[in-house]
C-alpha cells in the first residue's frame, strides 16, 4: 500500500519537469518585459490574465490544509466542513464587487501599505510583523508538516523528513522566479490538482461500491456513503444536548451549526480572501475588470473543491467503520489512506496533485513573506528611500529605483523567503508546534482566529467609514487580539458555561470550551464597537479616508452573469444538504 510503481514515479517526475520547465520559460520570457524587476517579482503587474489570477488563487489556497486537514474533518464531521469552501465563494463575490475597487483605485500593493495609507505607520508596522509571524509559524509550518505526513504515508513514514525538505526546495525554486512565474505555473498546478483530485474521488467511490458488493459504480458508491453515514451529509449540525455523545460535542466545537453563519465563518472568509496579502497579491497588479473576473472564477472553482478534498474523508470513514480500512491512525491520515487504494499510475497522478497543491501554496506564501518584508519593513526601516519622481506615471510621487536597487529589492525578497522556509522546516522537524494534536485544518483556523477579528474590523471600517481614526485602528487591533484570547481561555471562568452570548461544552479533557468560531464572532463585534466609539470622538471625516464613488462599484454584464451563476449553484447545494 505504501509502495509506488515505476509508472507512478514516471508520472510524478514528468509533472515536476513540466512545472519546472514552464516556470523557467516564463522566467526567461519576462526578462524582456519593460516592468521593473521589483514590481514583476512581487506583483507580476498587469501580466496575469483573469483565468491565471483565478487559477493561482485556488492553487495557492488549496493545499495540505484542505487535502489533509479538510479531508480529515470530512472523515470526522462530514459535509458541514464544506461551509469553509462554499461560503468562501460568496465571500469572493463580496470582495470582487466592493473590496477590489478600493484597493485598485488607491494603488494598494500590500496590506500593510493599506494600513499606512488609511491609518498610520504604527498600525502598518504592527500588522506587517503580525502577518510575517502568522505566515511563517502557522501557515508555512502546517502546510509543510501536513504535506510531508501525507506523502510519506504513501511512500513510507521513514521518508518524512526527506519529503519535507523536497517540498521546501521545490517551493523555493518556484518562488525565486517571482509572482509571474508563480501565477502561470499555478495554472498547471490547478489543472493537475483538479484532474488528479476528481480521478481520486472517482476511484474512491468505486472502491466503496466494490467493498459493498455493488460492482465498480461511482454513483452507487456515493449512494452507499449517504446510506452508511447519513449524519455526514448535513451542512448544519444540531446543538448538543445533555444526551449528546462526546463525539457529537467535539464536532459542534469545530462547526457550531447555524450559529457559525452569524459569527466567525464570515470573518474567516472575508478576512482570508479580502485582507490577506497572500491572496489579494494575485489581483493587485491587474485592472479592475480582470481582477474581478479572476476572483469570481476562483469563487466558482471553490464550489468544486469540497468534492475533491472532503469526499475522500467521508469515504475513508465509511470504509474504516466497516472494517475495510484497518490501521488508520487518525483523521489526518484519511486522505493518504484512500490514495493507498489507487491503481498504479493513478497513484502517481494523485501524489502529483497533492504535491501541486502543497508547492503552489508554499510558493505563494513565501512570495508574500518576501513582499511584506521587503516593501513594508526593509525599505522603510533598513534602507533609505531614493528621491521621488513627481512625474512618475504608475503611482503618485512613486520612488524611483535604479537597476541595482531593483535587483537588491528582489534579492532581499528571496532571502526573506529562504529564511522563512528554513524556520518552517526547523519548527516542524519534530512537530514542535503540536499540529498533529489539533488536527491540521482546525489548527490553522483556530490560531489565525486570534488576529482575524481585529484585522477585519480595521479593514472593513477603514474602507467604508470615513470617520475611522488611526487611534481606533490601534485600539481595534489590540482589542481583537485580547478578546480572542479572553473568549478562548477565560470567558467560561468569568461568566460561566451558559450565557446569552454563548454555550460552552466539555471537550475531551473535561474542560468547558466555547466553539472557536463563536469566540471569533464576539471578538469581532466588541472590536467594532470599540473602534466606532473611539472614532466618534474624532473628526466627522478623517483626512486619510478613501474617496469612494458609485462608479467604482458598477458591474459589467459578464461579471453579473458570473455572480448569478455562482449564487444559483450555491443555493442549490444548501437546499440539497441543509
Amino acid at each position: 500500500m505504501n509502495s509506488l510503481s515505476g509508472l507512478d514515479i514516471l508520472i510524478f517526475v514528468f509533472y515536476f519537469i513540466l512545472v519546472a520547465g514552464y516556470g523557467y520559460w516564463v522566467y526567461n520570457k519576462k526578462k524582456k518585459a519593460t516592468i521593473s524587476a521589483s514590481h514583476d517579482y512581487f506583483l507580476a503587474e498587469g501580466s496575469l490574465t483573469w483565468w491565471a489570477i483565478g487559477a493561482s488563487l485556488i492553487a495557492s489556497n488549496i493545499s495540505a490544509e484542505q487535502f489533509i486537514g479538510m479531508s480529515g474533518n470530512g472523515y470526522f464531521v462530514g459535509i458541514a466542513v464544506a461551509a469553509y469552501e462554499w461560503i468562501a465563494a460568496l465571500a469572493l463575490i463580496i470582495i470582487a464587487v466592493w473590496f477590489m475597487p478600493v484597493y485598485l483605485k488607491n494603488k494598494i500593493y500590500t496590506m500593510p501599505q493599506f494600513l499606512k495609507t488609511r491609518y498610520n505607520e504604527t498600525v502598518s508596522l504592527i500588522m506587517a510583523i503580525f502577518w510575517l509571524f502568522l505566515y511563517v509559524f502557522v501557515n508555512l509550518t502546517s502546510i509543510l508538516y501536513l504535506g510531508a505526513i501525507a506523502i510519506s504515508g504513501l511512500i513510507g513514514p521513514e521518508y518524512l523528513h526527506a519529503v519535507m525538505i523536497a517540498l521546501a526546495v521545490f517551493a523555493l525554486i518556484i518562488t525565486l522566479g517571482g509572482m509571474k512565474v508563480i501565477g502561470y505555473t499555478d495554472v498547471i498546478q490547478v489543472a493537475v490538482l483538479i484532474i488528479g483530485g476528481f480521478a481520486t474521488i472517482y476511484f474512491a467511490l468505486t472502491i466503496v461500491s466494490e467493498k459493498f458488493g455493488l460492482g465498480r459504480d461511482a454513483i452507487a458508491g456515493f449512494k452507499t456513503l449517504m446510506a452508511q453515514a447519513p449524519d455526514h451529509f448535513h451542512m448544519i449540525l444540531k446543538k448538543p444536548t445533555e444526551a449528546s455523545s462526546q463525539e457529537d460535542i467535539n464536532k459542534y466545537l469545530i462547526l457550531p451549526g447555524i450559529a457559525m453563519y452569524f459569527a466567525g465563518q464570515w470573518i474567516v472568509n472575508l478576512n482570508y480572501w479580502g485582507c490577506n496579502q497572500y491572496i489579494t497579491q494575485r489581483a493587485l497588479g491587474a485592472d479592475l475588470d480582470t481582477a474581478r473576473k479572476g476572483i469570481l472564477f476562483a469563487g466558482f472553482l471553490k464550489l468544486l473543491m469540497p468534492i475533491i478534498v472532503m469526499l475522500p474523508g467521508i469515504a475513508a470513514y465509511v470504509l474504516h467503520k466497516n472494517g475495510h480500512l484497518e490501521g488508520l491512525r487518525g483523521m489526518d491520515d484519511a486522505y493518504s489512506a484512500i490514495l493507498g487504494f489507487l491503481p498504479s499510475g493513478l497513484k502517481g497522478l494523485a501524489i502529483a496533485a497533492l504535491t501541486a497543491a502543497i508547492v503552489a501554496s508554499l510558493a505563494g506564501k513565501l512570495n508574500s513573506i518576501g513582499t511584506i518584508f521587503t516593501l513594508d519593513i526593509y525599505l522603510k526601516y533598513f534602507r533609505k528611500k531614493p528621491a521621488t519622481d513627481p512625474h512618475a506615471p504608475a503611482m503618485d510621487a512613486a520612488p524611483v529605483y535604479n537597476e541595482g536597487e531593483e535587483k537588491n529589492m528582489v534579492w532581499v525578497g528571496r532571502m526573506a523567503a529562504l529564511v522563512s522556509i528554513l524556520l518552517a522546516v526547523a519548527f516542524e522537524w519534530k512537530d514542535l508546534l503540536g499540529i498533529s494534536g489539533e488536527g491540521g485544518f482546525t489548527f490553522i483556523q483556530k490560531y489565525t482566529g486570534f488576529i482575524s477579528p481585529g484585522v477585519f474590523a480595521m479593514f472593513i471600517l477603514g474602507m467604508f467609514w470615513k470617520r475611522t481614526t488611526g487611534a481606533a485602528a490601534v485600539a481595534g487591533l489590540i482589542t481583537g487580539f485580547v478578546m480572542a484570547i479572553f473568549f478562548n481561555s477565560f470567558a467560561v471562568n468569568v461568566f460561566g458555561h451558559e450565557t446569552l452570548m454563548y454555550t460552552a461544552f466539555k471537550n475531551n479533557d473535561g474542560v468547558y470550551e466555547i466553539p472557536f468560531l463563536i469566540n471569533m464572532g464576539w471578538a469581532f463585534f466588541i472590536t467594532m464597537a470599540v473602534m466606532i466609539a473611539i472614532s466618534l470622538t474624532g473628526p466627522k471625516v478623517n483626512p486619510k479616508a478613501f474617496e469612494l464613488d458609485k462608479e467604482m462599484f458598477k458591474l459589467k454584464p459578464a461579471v453579473i452573469a458570473m455572480i448569478v451563476f455562482t449564487l444559483l449553484i450555491l443555493t442549490a447545494l444548501y437546499v440539497k444538504f441543509w
